[in-house]
């Protein structure tokens, strides 16, 4: 995961500093000035109204930091759905992402900054304060090289750059003497080891005590890396060598750039996603500007910036040029393969790559940058959030969302470039977003689901470091911050180091190794200010006059209308490529496409068909370029129709008191029933049944007539447990997991299937939830017997389930038009299914399993006969009329197509090492936590509207 982000610098109260250091800290700030030249195409926000969002945005901040102190600190992270820290060993793994945890107080380190710049200078001394005492950096815990970098050693040293400014301002920080800048150190130190590889490229891993290799270490056999991961080094270790006079840090950041730029692509000047640190062979050949490379782009930019090395520049402009000539097709940035960059190597982008634009900002290129924005906000303002991937034709590929901040950066950047009032428009569409839909009694909670608004159970410190900063200086004007940010750069998790460094202890031998390689174009190359006569024609609607057509780009989405085919789009008369859709292969003129495009058809002697592309056998590049959308349009359309009979994810609701709609907890369909998404949702309270699994009639009917019953998985099939339910009188049912422990967070979706039999005798919707989230309502039963739940196919609007309560404005200020969203129609609803089966969907037809084998995280299932039947009915082999029936679709010569396997590693638990500080779960009863949230309505109730 690498959180990509954009800065600037500014040389105007820097000392002596040298003349190339003026020209790359003031070639950012150029873009900025053009807001006094340029007037905006949109109506100017007033400075009451500026104020006011940047006062929402103090208050939300306040929410997310004072809960993560209040139930999760020491803990690295919150979990704000149980009210309670998530520590490395406690909780269910969840494979790399744990990687960034290090029993460190990720959160408080992360945050330290952002204190300053939010103006919070008390809170900042005091968490300055509990990071000395409490942090111990001595764990042995295997972290994240490249996380820990960013987040801790990054936060350290913005933490120490504004201790130091707020101590010689002369009120706060007086007792300091360079404590934080120690421990950044003492850190360095303890990744040094990780560079120990004959390419100079960082393991990915390291055992904060014991380093790398050694067995109690338990890491060191990893042979691969992302290029992010090893390129994303340079702004922290190089503040480091400077602060501290230690040449060691730069040095070996320097090298593990120099490196990489040494394997780069030389025809494409382009780099992979993942290299060997041992061979420095490209492992992924695929190159983009988002997950597994971002960053990388951003730090030689940025280096160049805060280090005036000019070959650090050089290097940056060869890859973007080769960035716009391949990647780029506006207002899409698509992955291309390194040795083939003619060739997409994917057909859906990744949200991390919202961080261009502001890149492109700080490079002077405005054009690009407003359009790949426009994009992404049409598609936020679709979805609400960005999704974690998402297709060329907008819609949604990998539906999760961690409150990731890269939009909000470009947004914040595009505004400083352009002074256009519609930004600051967007930054309140993003502030409304996330107190509608992420904002929990304890924090802020990540979307699980776009589509169905669903939670996830964490709250990562990258948005406390960088979400409120950006929207914060969106809005502020310039008296509005207690320091001059632009004495200062930001490091990718928008962490602060001074411009003032690039003259300070300056060690390191810069040779320029760059030139030697590749003949470069001089325009690429300018050593002063960008020209705002360029940049900004003399036009108040320049910025509107870009992004007017692409307003309903996402509304009017088709794959090939958008994408700027290259060549294929000047054959005068050619006719349009074949489609997978449209595809036969008892047809002669297909096959004879086919063989042009590169694309063989081979029979197998199971009686399947596979195609396999070689695309040096294609007719021309233009057909190889065919041939490979061909394929993957292929791969795409077979797993649709493999997995049309899947649903969508379905949502359960607390609605009643003091719930209010706010937990919405992810719920698996079933196959039978009214489906939810074509019927009005069903609300009441639950009622647990007797028998609690359900497998026989119930012996109280009267508790469970008209209300929606609980029951327990196990014993019986699930379509028995409906039966017997509504026999009894329930409007519904949800089916809890008998494995203890299971959660949607690490589990895929579950799917209960019928019997085999006709079920078109339920009536009644069913819904499945794993044991955490069947814990919330049990748990809240205990509490309030009387528990009212909704049912549907994504939450509703909580104005609508609220009105007439006295609740927050933030709750009751939901978006009118959640609940009358159009449904997807049928092609929408094919692609839901298809992005579903990609988490792995699991669709359970029988609800019978003996103890061996059950499990948590797969949850096998033994089937019955009937069971068999019933798999067979949704069996790809039966239908007989598709077009792409039994293929199988192979990408040769050394091409693989994107097929990312989603790989989880169990990581094992590990034992804190520091005895002072307590890690243990700060687990509340639920009476206490809903104490804590009436107390919380009932401040909100005697607050006006306005000060929210």
């Amino acid at each position: 995961m690498s959180e990509a982000g954009g800065g600037r610098g500014s040389g105007s109260s820097v000392p002596q500093r040298a003349p190339w250091s003026l020209v790359a800290a003031t070639a950012a700030l150029c873009l900025v000035s053009a807001t006094s030249v340029w007037p905006a195409g949109a109506a100017p926000m007033s400075r009451e109204e500026k104020q006011k969002l940047g006062n929402q945005v103090l208050e939300m901040f306040d929410h997310a930091y004072g809960n993560y102190m209040e139930h999760a600190y020491p803990a690295d992270e919150l979990m704000p759905l149980t009210c309670r820290g998530r520590v490395r060993g406690q909780e269910p793994s969840r494979g790399d992402v744990d990687d960034a945890l290090g029993k460190f107080s990720l959160t408080l380190i992360d945050s330290l900054d952002t204190l300053v710049v939010l103006n919070k200078t008390k809170e900042f001394e005091d968490a300055v304060r509990k990071v000395l005492r409490d942090v111990n950096l001595d764990n042995d815990v295997v972290v994240s090289v490249f996380e820990t970098n960013i987040r801790v050693l990054g936060g350290l040293l913005g933490g120490h750059s504004l201790a130091i400014m707020l101590k010689e301002k002369g009120e706060y920080m007086q007792w300091y003497n360079d404590e934080l800048l120690q421990m950044a150190k003492q850190l360095g130190y303890k990744l040094l080891p990780a560079f120990n590889t004959t390419s100079g490229l960082p393991y990915p891993r390291i055992n904060l005590k014991f380093g790398i290799r050694k067995p109690e270490a338990r890491t060191g056999t990893e042979t691969d890396t992302c290029t992010a991961c090893a390129g994303t080094l340079i702004l922290e270790f190089a503040a480091l060598s400077r602060f501290t006079g230690a040449t060691i840090f730069e040095e070996y950041a320097r090298k593990a750039l120099d490196f990489l730029w040494e394997k780069r692509q030389r025809s494409s000047n382009l780099v992979g996603v993942t290299i060997n640190i041992h061979t420095g062979d490209w492992v992924r050949k695929d190159s983009g500007v988002g997950a597994g490379i971002d960053s990388y782009y951003e730090y030689l930019l940025k280096a160049y910036v805060l280090l005036g090395d000019d070959s650090f520049l050089e290097r940056f402009n060869t890859h973007y040029d080769a960035i716009m000539r391949y990647i780029s097709q506006p207002p899409l940035l698509l992955d291309v393969h390194i040795h083939k960059p003619m060739l997409n190597a994917r057909t859906w982008m990744d949200a991390l790559l919202a961080f261009f634009p502001g890149l492109q900002v700080l490079k002077g290129d405005i054009r690009p940058a407003i359009e790949t924005h426009e994009m992404l906000y049409q598609v936020i303002k679709k979805h609400n959030f960005l999704p974690e991937a998402f297709t060329t034709d907008f819609r949604v590929h990998w539906a999760q969302h961690p409150l990731r901040p890269e939009f909000a950066e470009s947004t914040y950047f595009l505004y400083k470039a352009t002074g256009d009032p519609y930004y600051l428009e967007v930054g309140k569409t993003l502030i409304e977003n996330l107190n509608k839909y992420a904002r929990v009694p304890c924090g802020f909670a990540a979307m699980k689901d776009v589509r169905t608004g669903s939670h996830e159970d964490r709250m990562d410190s990258f948005f406390l470091a960088e979400m409120f900063k950006y929207l914060y200086l969106l809005f502020a004007d310039k008296e509005d911050i207690i320091f001059d940010i632009e004495d200062y750069i930001f490091t990718t998790e928008a962490h602060l180091l001074p411009l003032w460094l690039s003259t300070t202890n300056q060690r390191v031998s810069k040779k320029n190794t760059t030139s030697e390689y590749t003949e470069l174009d001089d325009s690429n190359f300018d050593w002063t200010c960008p020209n705002t006569q360029i940049l900004f024609p003399n036009d108040p609607l320049y910025a509107q006059s870009i992004r007017e057509p692409l307003k309903n780009v996402v509304d009017k989405s088709c794959p090939r209308g958008i994408i700027r085919v290259r060549e294929e789009s000047l054959r005068s008369g050619a006719k349009p490529p074949l489609r997978a859709r449209d595809f036969m292969a008892t047809n002669p003129e297909h096959l004879e496409i086919l063989k042009k495009m590169g694309v063989s058809l081979i029979h197998l002697k199971d009686g399947r068909v596979q195609l396999v592309q070689h695309a040096i056998q294609a007719a021309s590049s233009i057909d190889a370029e065919d041939g490979l959308r061909f394929m993957q349009e292929m791969i795409e359309l077979s797993s649709q129709q493999q997995k049309e009979q899947q649903l969508p994810p379905r949502a359960v609701q607390i609605v009643s008191h003091p719930f209010f709609g706010r937990v919405v907890l992810t719920a698996g369909p079933a196959q039978f029933g009214p489906d939810l998404s074509k019927h009005k949702e069903t609300r009441g309270f639950v009622a647990s049944s007797k028998p609690y699994n359900g497998c026989s009639e119930l012996t109280n009917p009267e508790a469970v007539m008209g209300k929606i019953a609980l029951i327990q998985r196990g014993q019986c099939m699930f379509a028995e447990k409906a039966r017997n339910i509504q026999n009894a009188g329930a409007i519904g049912g949800i089916v809890i997991d008998d494995n203890e422990g299971s959660s949607s967070d690490t589990a895929p979706l579950f799917q209960m299937a019928g019997d085999g039999k006709d079920t078109d005798d339920i009536k009644i919707p069913m819904l499945f939830l794993f044991s955490k989230e069947g814990s919330i309502i049990l748990d809240a039963i205990r509490e309030y017997e009387e528990v009212e739940v909704l049912l549907s196919d994504k939450a509703k609007d909580r104005a609508a389930i609220l009105k007439g309560k006295m609740i927050p404005s933030y709750i009751i200020n939901s978006n009118p038009e959640m609940e009358s969203e159009e449904q997807p129609s049928s092609e929408n609803d094919s692609q839901s299914a298809e992005q579903i089966a990609s988490r792995s969907q699991e669709i359970d037809l029988v609800d019978q399993e003996s103890p061996e084998e059950s499990s948590v995280n797969s949850h096998p299932e033994s089937l019955s006969p009937v069971d068999t039947d019933s798999a067979a009915s949704v069996s790809s082999s039966e239908q007989d009329s598709n077009p792409v029936e039994n293929l199988e679709t192979t990408s040769l010569d050394g091409e693989c197509t994107d097929l990312d396997n989603q790989l989880q590693e169990q990581s094992e638990t590990e034992e804190d090492s520091n005895p002072n500080v307590s890690w243990g779960q700060k687990a509340q009863p639920i009476d206490s936590i809903l104490a804590d949230w009436n107390e919380d309505i009932e401040a909100f109730e005697m607050m006006d509207k306005d000060e929210l």
